[in-house]
């Protein structure tokens, strides 16, 4: 006998029915044995649609909220020179900053993964590590830096124009009132103005060296000191056993010689130092 369409509907519902049933028992939203006759009432079954999307809401949430990665919050590190000596500082992508006296630098303790931000009151040398997928970026009350890789001088006191002087590589500059940009290659030096920047060759060579005249270190891990003195005296080499390398050290020098700092060195940390041709080993 046919069945007419009322009756094949009503099976389809029914076993439509026992898969939404056959689920919920499965995820234990409903006991495994329930009465047949509430399983089939109108309001048991719009309970258990109810059940079902709200099970199912659930889980989507607990899966979003898991999936969604929990932002990193990254320490921020104040260096602030309030001598006339520069203090030295190595950040954490292995750039070096040379902080003139009354000058305040502000980095995280750990770059972002896109670029590599600081900000900067006062007058400081910077000479950056390379690279073209983290920009390193320079923030000044009125002017942002940014550089690939290069050494530059940065005066962004509040006692003359802000003046930026490439030692080598290539500095984008733009002031922020009117959105202004240059670009500052080696051997030039941009001034800001009321008008804007002005663009004029390097005038005085010593504006890179007088930071290396006499120098700290703020409890600056050891290989960093030494990889700082061998960038400006290759003639001679200092260099440290690894396990030393993380030992931390506070010390200034005032234009010594490598072997003299050596020397200095290995006696505030009770090391030993030896030399090997023309290089000083520091040792246990």
């Amino acid at each position: 006998m046919n069945m007419n369409r009322t009756e094949r509907n009503r099976i389809k519902t029914d076993r439509a029915w026992s898969k939404l049933y056959q689920r919920l028992e499965e995820d234990r939203l409903i006991p495994a044995k329930e009465d047949k006759k509430l399983r089939m009432s109108p309001l048991w079954k719009w309970g258990a649609v109810a059940a079902a999307l709200l099970a199912a809401l659930v889980y989507a949430g607990v899966r979003y909220f898991s999936e969604v990665k929990t932002p990193v919050l990254y320490s921020l590190v104040v260096q602030q020179n309030k001598e006339t000596s520069t203090l030295v500082t190595t950040l954490e992508d292995g750039s070096i900053v040379y902080l003139g006296g009354e000058t305040l630098l502000q980095y995280p303790e750990h770059f972002l993964p896109e670029k590599r931000e600081v900000k900067l009151q006062g007058n400081a040398l910077f000479d950056v590590v390379g690279s073209r997928s983290r920009p390193f970026l320079i923030e000044t009350d009125l002017v942002r830096i940014e550089v690939l890789g290069t050494a530059f001088n940065v005066k962004s006191d509040e006692l003359r124009p802000f003046e930026l002087s490439v030692q080598r590589g290539r500095v984008k500059v733009t002031f922020k009132k009117n959105c202004q940009e240059m670009y500052v290659q080696a051997g030039e030096t941009v001034t800001l103005r009321k008008e804007g920047f002005h663009l004029s060759m390097n005038r005085d060579d010593a504006q890179f060296s007088c930071y290396l005249k006499h120098i700290r270190f703020k409890d600056e891990p050891l290989a960093n000191i030494l990889r700082v003195i061998n960038l400006h005296s290759p003639e001679m080499q200092l260099k440290v056993t690894p396990s030393l390398e993380h030992r931390k050290l506070t010390v200034a020098f005032s234009g010594e010689s490598p072997d003299v700092m050596a020397e200095l060195i290995g006696m505030a940390m009770n090391l030993r130092c030896t030399r090997e041709g023309n290089t000083f080993i520091l040792s246990e």
